[in-house]
């Protein structure tokens, strides 16, 4: 009897730190830090992470001895952005080697190790971290088996331009996507231009002439 109660006692504490472990969200900070978190799989002898602004470049990590490398002049975004870009320069097996894209970053990533890796590999499927809302586009919490990110994606650049956000279940053992919920749009931005503009329509209806009263005829 005291043997069943302690082992209930064990399941009920396992299953509540459980629930508490995988219900705590967190927020990404940043996209520089997000990247900080990449451990590559392949040896790699050294490597450095910069950041290009308007022509700048600012050296965001470098792990390794330091080699010299080429600036680059174009370069990957983890968040749409037409003014800055990042690029990784790193050196194996005696020549230096540069990641310009998302699809060279996402096989330097290799195995997902984290949960910034896995939001790294989901920017090649048109996932973002969206800073500006992280309550509902850039967080995560995890579990021993998954992680489970809350991302946006630009589902519209049409009338109007829209953000989706999306709750993406990852294996931490696979890295494979096992679950996609849609929760639906959270920017939904009009313009002028757009035909279907909700504002634009309230004026041209307000605007539209009223039909004038039909003049009744009188018998002489």
């Amino acid at each position: 009897m005291i043997k069943t109660a302690i082992r209930s006692t064990i399941l009920l504490f396992i299953l509540l730190g459980f629930f508490g472990y995988s219900q705590d969200k967190k927020n990404f900070s940043n996209i520089p830090t997000i990247l900080q978190q990449i451990i590559p799989n392949d040896r790699i002898d050294s490597w450095v992470l910069v950041y290009n602004s308007y022509g700048k470049n600012q050296e965001i990590r470098t792990s390794g001895g330091k080699k010299d490398y080429t600036p680059q002049f174009s370069g990957f975004n983890l968040f749409p952005s037409e003014d800055s870009f990042y690029y990784i320069a790193y050196f194996t097996g005696g020549k230096m080697n540069y990641i310009t894209d998302l699809e060279g970053l996402k096989k330097f990533v290799g195995k997902i190790d984290n949960a910034e890796e896995a939001a790294i590999v989901l920017t090649t499927e048109g996932y973002m971290v969206d800073e500006e809302f992280k309550d509902v586009a850039g967080n995560y919490y995890e579990d021993p088996a998954n992680y489970y990110l809350d991302l946006g994606k630009l589902t519209s650049k049409e009338c109007p331009y829209q953000k989706t956000h999306f709750t993406l279940t990852v294996n931490k053992s696979s890295g494979a996507v096992s679950k996609i919920k849609d929760n639906g749009t959270y920017i939904e931005l009009y313009n002028k231009k757009c035909a279907n503009n909700p504002r634009l329509l309230k004026i041209q209806k307000k605007e539209e002439p009223k039909d004038e009263p039909k003049k009744s005829t009188q018998r002489k």
